[in-house]
């Protein structure tokens, strides 16, 4: 579904030239729900932005379904971590969650629909009426996230969706995540840098090296599809892979390279 090839940003401006991304190849296979982990001021953002056409890559390419992404593609959708900026205030929810319909090519007629089925899978069928700054901040996350949901992509990408919500918010909107992807089969790509959030939800974990940023690490995650807060999290295997990612990020922050790492990849059950 997606396809990172090569990819390289370098910003230059005042005198200064940052290489934010130096090399970076993976894949996302359809379905499928992967999260990128990764030292702080690693690049996770710009790779994203790349990814979803808001940023011209410097080099290298990425692939959705086999076409080169050179603008916002029309079956991807993203979910940014400041929902307060990413709501319009003086526009009620319901139409908030309508407003990227209408730069697609989406009936009149059908619209209400798709709003009403996204809202409702994110809990907030009684908030259509409201506005934004009248709900919490997890409230205004679901709104955000139920406004990519109704556009129906088949790509979402979510940039550190959690970071700004309390931990039992978090839990809940992680939860949600996790149900939505399996109820609906979308292909997530989910940039977090909470190690123990990537482990939770994902199929998936790919652990990026400090900028300028090359792949560190993909790893499995083989806990149980079905995952919730109370259990899975005291499982020795949760502790085996956070331990695991863990110690591949602080090797990160070292520059140390992925196979000169001591920590063993954990074990099979």
């Amino acid at each position: 579904m997606l396809d990172v090839r090569g990819l390289n940003k370098v910003y230059e401006g005042s005198g200064r030239r940052v290489e934010a991304v130096r090399d970076l190849t993976f894949t996302v296979d359809a379905g499928e729900l992967v999260c990128l982990v990764g030292p702080s001021g690693c690049g996770k953002t710009t790779l994203l932005k790349c990814m979803g056409g808001l940023l011209t890559p410097t080099g290298g390419e990425v692939l959705l379904e086999g076409r080169k992404v050179s603008g916002p593609p029309p079956g991807m959708a993203f979910v940014f971590q400041e929902y307060g900026r990413s709501l319009f205030p003086w526009m009620r929810v319901a139409q908030n969650v309508e407003l990227p319909l209408k730069q697609k090519d989406v009936s009149r007629s059908r619209r209400p629909e798709l709003v009403a089925d996204a809202l409702q899978s994110v809990g907030l069928a009684d908030a259509a009426d409201a506005y934004p700054w009248q709900l919490s901040g997890g409230m205004q996350q679901r709104v955000a996230i139920a406004r990519a949901l109704a556009y129906e992509p088949q790509v979402l990408l979510m940039d550190e969706p959690f970071a700004a919500v309390d931990a039992q918010t978090r839990a809940d909107l992680e939860d949600l995540v996790r149900g939505l992807w399996r109820e609906r089969g979308i292909t997530i790509l989910f940039v977090t840098h909470d190690i123990d959030e990537a482990v939770y939800l994902g199929e998936r974990v790919i652990v990026l090296s400090a900028s300028p940023t090359v792949v560190q690490e993909q790893l499995k995650v083989d806990l149980p599809d079905e995952r919730d807060q109370l259990h899975t999290r005291v499982a020795p295997r949760f502790a085996e892979l956070r331990t695991h990612v863990y110690e591949q990020i602080q090797a990160a922050k070292r520059g140390t390279p992925q196979d000169a790492v001591k920590a063993d990849t954990p074990p099979p059950h």
